[in-house]
């Protein structure tokens, strides 16, 4: 391991007035070091990173210091800690204010620059990620809010799309989004990262379509599909009832046996010449429209 560099200890007040670092009490016994690339640990981490699935013990990959502490705060269960050996001031602040945030059963580790920026495959890492365990869902948890919404991603393929979209849903009031058949992994880096922490809160469930129209019929939940231009102009559609968005493949929108499944189509009017608006950018209309009218019909009780 490295050796920390200006590094007083001088008193906490002291060091503060000084501006300089505050000495790790804790950190040679906490961080571990990580030497070769073969550690199963980080070979996980390296895989996560190059398929978008979930580890073998179901865990996905979170990187980033906002990423870290959403996780923390969510009170996510954490496998592993990757802290990069980078000696600059920065990046020992950037370490010693997360572990003074992880649990000390938490398993940490230091690994090589080098080897944490072929694991961590990101245009611009920032030099800590780790292993969280997932949170199992069932579609019962994604209609617990009452009315029910929810969002169904029914063969999204941009995961910058589908993290959009789990942000926005837990903003504007959904109690989940479920993924359908030919949709990218929820545990994809690039939709964890998207989603600013709702991943850690919003429950994200995966089923099948034949399985899962009949059961939100049962349930009263209302289908809607979505379109650019035809349909019931958005502030018309009664997002006030209990309601299911499917939302499409960014090319080809839904299929057209979904469609006819579908009790109404939402069309959110639009400006010509343009055509139609990112996939995550309806969604999150369509639930800030869902919200307001939830909103307004809860002033009128």
């Amino acid at each position: 391991m490295k050796a920390l560099r200006g590094v007083s200890f001088l008193g906490a007040r002291e060091n503060a007035r000084l501006g300089l670092l505050m000495p790790f009490p804790t950190t040679r016994d906490r961080l571990r070091p990580i030497t070769g690339r073969h550690n199963p640990l980080l070979k996980d981490l390296r895989s996560v990173y190059a398929h978008g699935n979930l580890t073998g013990d179901g865990c996905f990959a979170v990187e980033g210091v906002r990423s870290l502490e959403e996780a923390i705060r969510s009170s996510v269960r954490f496998r592993a800690v990757f802290f990069t050996d980078a000696d600059d001031a920065a990046t020992q602040r950037l370490t010693q204010r997360l572990l003074e945030q992880i649990g000390h059963k938490v398993e940490t580790y230091l690994v090589p620059a080098k080897l944490f920026h072929e694991a961590v495959a990101t245009d611009s890492p920032q030099g800590v990620a780790a292993l969280v365990r997932r949170k199992e869902s069932t579609l019962d948890e994604a209609l617990r809010e009452q009315p029910a919404l929810m969002v169904v991603a029914a063969g999204l393929q941009d995961p910058g799309n589908l993290g959009t979209i789990l942000r926005s849903a837990e903003a504007f009031g959904a109690g989940g989004v479920v993924l359908t058949e030919g949709t990218v992994s929820v545990y994809n880096p690039k939709t964890v990262r998207a989603t600013a922490g709702s991943i850690f809160r919003l429950p994200a469930v995966t089923a099948k379509l034949a399985e899962l129209i009949p059961y939100l019929r049962e349930k009263g939940v209302r289908l809607f599909a979505t379109s650019s231009h035809k349909g019931i102009p958005l502030h018309e559609a009664p997002l006030h009832e209990p309601s299911a968005l499917f939302i499409g493949n960014e090319g080809a929108g839904l299929a057209r046996d979904v469609i006819s499944k579908m009790d109404a189509t939402i069309a959110i009017p639009q400006v010509l010449p343009v055509e139609s608006l990112n996939a995550g950018v309806a969604a999150s209309i369509i639930l800030y429209e869902a919200a307001r009218q939830r909103s307004l019909q809860q002033g009128q009780a």
